[in-house]
C-alpha cells in the first residue's frame, strides 16, 4: 500500500520509517492522499472520496491512526473512525528483573506493537537490572541494562510519542542486589535495605540518578511494596523496636526529597500503607480497611499511589478499593495485570475478565492513569509476547467508552500482532484444566508444576488424582497446531507451548500410573514404564528445552537462561534415575522402592476440593523437591 502525506510530517517520518516494512507500505507521491492535522483531543481516521485523513490530538494517536487507516483503507472503501481517549496514559509494565531482560530489538518490536494499538506510555521495572557506576555489584551478571542501553530504548519510544520511564525500589525487593557480600552493609533483612543510614541513603540517591538519568520522562516509580520485613532485622539490632510505619515515613520522605531535587514525579505501590491500616497489619484487600486520619495526614501528597489488583472481577471490588485509597489524598493510578506470572502460558480466563472490569470502573472513577504489568516471578518461563492479545484489551478500552466489541479487538488483535485472538487465547488451557476453576480465577499453574514434579515423589499427583490431564494435553497440543501459521512473523510463540502439551500427555499423569503399578506389583507395566514411557518423555523434554533456548536468546538477554536450562537438567536426569531405580527394583537388587512406598498427600489446602482450582506453587524448587535445596541459618 502506497501513501502520500499531506500536512507537517516531520515528528512522523521516523516512526512510518520503523513500521513501514511491517504494515506493508511505502511513501511515495503516486500514492493514497493522506492529510494529516491536530484535532482538538480526538482521534479521526478515514477514507472518503478517494482520499485518506488523519487527526490526532497527541503524537501517539497519529501512530494508532496509522494503523486502522491501513487496516480499513487497503479495499479503497468509504469508512469513518472517530475515538476519544479514555485515559491520558496507558501502557505496559515489563518486568526485567525475574531474569528475562529483554533485548534492544526484542525491546523495539514491542514498542512497534505498542505503536499500532496507540499505547502511549511502557514501564520498565528494574529491580537491579539497571547500572550504577559506583556499584559494580548491582545487577552484576544479571542481563542490567546499561545507560546507554536504556537511552536507546527513551529514544526509539519517543519516535512514536511513547513516554518510557523506570520503576525501581527504593526500599525492598532488592534480595538479588542485598545477597553479595561485599554489599551487606546496605541490608536490614534478606530483601529490604537497611534505611536510615548515610550508606543506604546516598545509595538511594545514586539508584535514582542512574535509573532517572537516560529518560526523557520526569516519572519515577519508586516502589515501596511488600516490606513487610522492614525494621526486623538489622534495623531492629541497631535502633530497637520502631513500628513500620514510622520506618516507611521517614524513609519515604527521604526518597522523595531526592526525587524533587531532580524535577521528578514520583509514584508508589500502595499495598504498605493499606497494609498497615488493616486489623492485622498485612491485609491489602481487607474489606474493613479504613485509612486513619493520622496516617493520611503524614502521608506526602505529592508521590502518585499505584493501586495494583490482578485478581478480582466484580465491579464493587474495585469500587470498594478505589474509595478506600481516597483517603490517602495522593493521585491514584492503577495497575492491572496480563496474568504470564509463574506459568509456561497465560491465564488469560483471569486476566481479561479481571482487566475488562477493573477498566470500566477506573473510567468511571475518572482514574486516568493505567498499566498493564507482566510479572516475570521465579525466573519467567513465560514471556510478554503472548500477552499481546491482554494488551490489546487494554489499548481498545483506552479508546472505547465502553466495553470494547469482541469481534472488533479480535480484528485489531490480528492486525496489530499477525495472530489470530483465538490462538492466543488456546494459551490459557496450559492451566485451564480439568479441576479448575471456572476461567481458572484461582490462578491454578499445573503447566509449571507438573512439568517439574519428580515422578518417583509424586508431589502433585494427589492434587490430579482422577482428572484427564493426559487427555487434556493431548487435545490442546492439537488445538495449538491446529491454529499455527507458519510465515506469521510470532508463530515461533507456540512452538514452546505445543512441545509443552506434547511432554505434558504423557508426564502429567505418569506418576499416578508408576505408583499403581508398584502398589499392584504389576511388574510388567513397571518395565513399560521405565523402557519405554520414560524415555520418551525425556526426549520430549530434550525438544522442549532446545525450542525453549532458541525462543529465549530470540528474546532475551543470555543472563537467566542458565535457570531454565539447570531445571529442565533436573526434569531429564530424575526421569534417568526413575527409569534406573524401577529396573534395580525388577531385577531384584533392592528391595522396594522406598519413594513408592509412600503414601500420596494433597500438596495443599489450594485444591479442587477447596474450590481452589488444582493447585498453585510459586517457587520451582518447591515443585521438584520437598527436600532441602539451600539452607539459611540467618535469613536476615
Amino acid at each position: 500500500m502506497k501513501l502520500f502525506f499531506e500536512g507537517d510530517m516531520t515528528a512522523f517520518l521516523p516512526g512510518i520509517g520503523l513500521l513501514s516494512q511491517e504494515l506493508g507500505i511505502t511513501v511515495g507521491e503516486d500514492g493514497l492522499r493522506v492529510q494529516v492535522e491536530p484535532s482538538t483531543g480526538d482521534l479521526e481516521v478515514g477514507l472518503e472520496q478517494g482520499k485518506a485523513y488523519i487527526r490526532y490530538g497527541q503524537k501517539h494517536q497519529f501512530f494508532r491512526g496509522l494503523g486502522l487507516l491501513v487496516q480499513h483503507g487497503r479495499s479503497r472503501e468509504s469508512f469513518h473512525i472517530r475515538e476519544k481517549q479514555q485515559f491520558d496514559t496507558i501502557g505496559p509494565m515489563f518486568d526485567l528483573s525475574r531474569n528475562a531482560v529483554l533485548t534492544l530489538d526484542s525491546f523495539k518490536f514491542m514498542l512497534n506493537k505498542m505503536a499500532l494499538m496507540g499505547l502511549n506510555t511502557v514501564m520498565l521495572y528494574l529491580e537491579d537490572t539497571y547500572a550504577i557506576s559506583e556499584e559494580p555489584y548491582f545487577g552484576y551478571m544479571r542481563g542490567r541494562y546499561s545507560q546507554a542501553e536504556l537511552k536507546e530504548i527513551d529514544d526509539y519510544a519517543d519516535q512514536f510519542g511513547i513516554e518510557a520511564f523506570p520503576s525501581i525500589q527504593t526500599l525492598a525487593h532488592l534480595e538479588e542486589f542485598l545477597k553479595w557480600e561485599p554489599v551487606k552493609h546496605y541490608k536490614d533483612t534478606k530483601g529490604a535495605l537497611l534505611v536510615g543510614d548515610d550508606k543506604t541513603d546516598q545509595l538511594v540517591a545514586n539508584m535514582i540518578e542512574a535509573a532517572s538519568a537516560p529518560f526523557r520522562s520526569r516519572k519515577l516509580h519508586v516502589g515501596m511494596d511488600e516490606a513487610e520485613e522492614l525494621g526486623r532485622g538489622k534495623y531492629l539490632d541497631q535502633n530497637g523496636y520502631a513500628s513500620r510505619f514510622d520506618i516507611m515515613t521517614a524513609h519515604l520522605e527521604k526518597v522523595l526529597d531526592i526525587a524533587r531535587g531532580r524535577g521528578l514525579k514520583p509514584m508508589m505501590w500502595s499495598d504498605m500503607f493499606l497494609k498497615l491500616a488493616s486489623e492485622g497489619g498485612s491485609e491489602y484487600y481487607d474489606e474493613e480497611t479504613q485509612i486513619p486520619e493520622e496516617m493520611a495526614r503524614r502521608i506526602p501528597k505529592d508521590v502518585d499511589m499505584v493501586y495494583w489488583d490482578y485478581v478480582h472481577t466484580e465491579r464493587e471490588d474495585y469500587e470498594s478499593l478505589i474509595a478506600k485509597h481516597r483517603p490517602l489524598g495522593c493521585n491514584l493510578v492503577f495497575a492491572g495485570a496480563v496474568w504470564v506470572f509463574n506459568t509456561f502460558g497465560v491465564n488469560y480466563g483471569l486476566s481479561l475478565n479481571a482487566s475488562d472490569t477493573a477498566l470500566q470502573v477506573c473510567k468511571k472513577e475518572g482514574i486516568r492513569e493505567v498499566y498493564a504489568t507482566m510479572w516475570g516471578d521465579d525466573g519467567m518461563e513465560s514471556n510478554p509476547f503472548i500477552a499481546l492479545l491482554g494488551l490489546q484489551l487494554y489499548a481498545e478500552h483506552a479508546y472505547s467508552e465502553e466495553k470494547p466489541n469482541w469481534e472488533l479487538l479480535s480484528e485489531r488483535v490480528k492486525f496489530c500482532t499477525g495472530i489470530e485472538a483465538d490462538a492466543f487465547l488456546q494459551l490459557k488451557y496450559l492451566d485451564e484444566t480439568p479441576g479448575s476453576e471456572p476461567d481458572n480465577r484461582k490462578q491454578s499453574n499445573p503447566s509449571k508444576f507438573l512439568l517439574y514434579q519428580d515422578v518417583l515423589l509424586g508431589l502433585f499427583d494427589k492434587q490430579i488424582e482422577g482428572l484427564e490431564m493426559s487427555a487434556h494435553y493431548a487435545q490442546v497440543e492439537k488445538e495449538i497446531h491446529s491454529r499455527r501459521v507458519n510465515d506469521a512473523e510470532l508463530d515461533y510463540l507456540f512452538d514452546v507451548p505445543e512441545k509443552l502439551c506434547r511432554v505434558l500427555k504423557s508426564k502429567s499423569e505418569i506418576g499416578i500410573e508408576l505408583k499403581r503399578a508398584y502398589d499392584a506389583k504389576d511388574t510388567d507395566t513397571l518395565r513399560r514404564i521405565a523402557t519405554e514411557v520414560l524415555p520418551a518423555i525425556a526426549e520430549a523434554v530434550k525438544e522442549l528445552r532446545s525450542a525453549h533456548r532458541t525462543q529465549w536468546l530470540r528474546m532475551f538477554k543470555p543472563f537467566g537462561w542458565e535457570v531454565i536450562d539447570i531445571r529442565y537438567g533436573g526434569v531429564v536426569n530424575r526421569l534417568d534415575t526413575a527409569s534406573m531405580r524401577i529396573f534395580d527394583y525388577l531385577e531384584g537388587r533392592i528391595l522396594q522402592i522406598e519413594e513408592l512406598e509412600q503414601d500420596r498427600l494433597l500438596y495443599s489446602t489450594t485444591n479442587r476440593f477447596t474450590n481452589k482450582g488444582v493447585g498453585w506453587c510459586s517457587y520451582y524448587y518447591r515443585m521438584a523437591s520437598p527436600n532441602v535445596f539451600f539452607h539459611v541459618l540467618n535469613p536476615f
